[in-house]
């Protein structure tokens, strides 16, 4: 590794310890009441889906099966692989459905994923480990020491295993999306 990588490695360390951004992405979700009315016809302005692929960094919002944003995302600090269990700091693979928001999260704005499913807790259960939980979509954080800092994370993995975009973007992606939007991440 050049010494100019380690160096990026070394500040993106600092910024998540000096930020407290360690410690998992659990955030209190609640429903939006405002959901129960939102539709899901081809006429309607919110996404049918939102695609993830991890190996590109990439979180597409996709509208009758075609792309209509495009953003680059953070992810765990362990980002190859499925998500096994708890405390692995990895992005859960598979498909799921964004079932909660907090729009007062310490990440500026939360989604939540339905991970774990069944299948998910019953591997954890055979594997004798808790499948973990609370794996959000969510914003980079709050006040203007997050906002200084979004170039710095932007791309580079370092939640507990949640997918990170920018302030902003979750704005779009929260505006795009109701509770029950499937989720798919790729490897």
């Amino acid at each position: 590794m050049g010494l100019a990588v380690l160096g990026k490695l070394g500040l993106i360390a600092a910024v998540v310890l000096t930020l407290g951004l360690t410690g998992g992405c659990s955030s209190t979700a609640q429903k939006d009441p405002a959901d129960a009315n939102k539709g899901k016809g081809s006429g309607s302005p919110y996404a049918d889906k939102i695609l993830v692929k991890k190996s590109e960094r990439k979180l597409y919002v996709l509208k009758d099966g075609k792309p209509i944003r495009t953003y680059k995302v953070s992810l765990g600090v362990n980002p190859k692989g499925h998500k096994l269990r708890q405390g692995d700091n990895r992005t859960p693979e598979g498909l799921y459905y964004l079932d909660t928001r907090n729009p007062g999260s310490r990440f500026h704005k939360a989604l939540h994923i339905s991970y774990p499913n069944a299948q998910d807790r019953m591997d954890a259960a055979q594997r004798g480990v808790s499948p973990g939980g609370q794996v959000m979509l969510h914003g980079m954080g709050r006040g203007g020491r997050a906002r200084d800092l979004e170039d710095v994370l932007r791309g580079a993995d370092w939640t507990a295993g949640c997918i990170a975009v920018t302030n902003a973007e979750i704005e779009e992606i929260w505006g795009y999306t109701t509770n029950g939007t499937p989720i798919e991440i790729q490897p």
